[in-house]
């Protein structure tokens, strides 16, 4: 199965992403990180590669991120990891949802839940 890894800047917002994905999910993997390790806003690549790690069920792996340097984060922890992951470029609570739900079905792909991921950046909310 395809993972999902979440990375904020805040640790509470990842945790809320990842538990309102994790209600559409079913039993997709679904690691939150985010803060900078010491309770303060950041992020931290060697923790978001632990997270693709975790994340990781053999079928690859989905990161979603929030802004600015944890899409460079992001990167860093990808070149670290020995998965097949790639980054979204997807808002990053409906493109974990669209994802976690992408990941449920038993033909999903890194790149098939990736492309669902970044639809969500076509929702129209008016």
């Amino acid at each position: 199965m395809v993972g999902l890894v979440v990375v904020s800047h805040s640790e509470t917002a990842a945790d809320g992403i990842a538990e309102v994905a994790g209600e559409m999910g079913g039993e997709t993997r679904i690691e939150a990180v985010g803060g900078d390790g010491q309770g303060g806003f950041g992020t931290v690549a060697d923790d978001i590669e632990a997270a693709i790690a975790a994340a990781d069920g053999g079928d690859g792996v989905v990161v979603l991120v929030d802004l600015g340097s944890a899409v460079m984060n992001a990167e860093v922890a990808v070149e670290l990891s020995d998965a097949e992951v790639v980054i979204a470029d997807a808002p990053v609570l409906e493109g974990t949802v669209n994802a976690a739900v992408a990941a449920t079905s038993a033909k999903a792909t890194v790149e098939s839940v990736r492309e669902q991921a970044e639809a969500a950046g076509d929702i129209d909310k008016r």
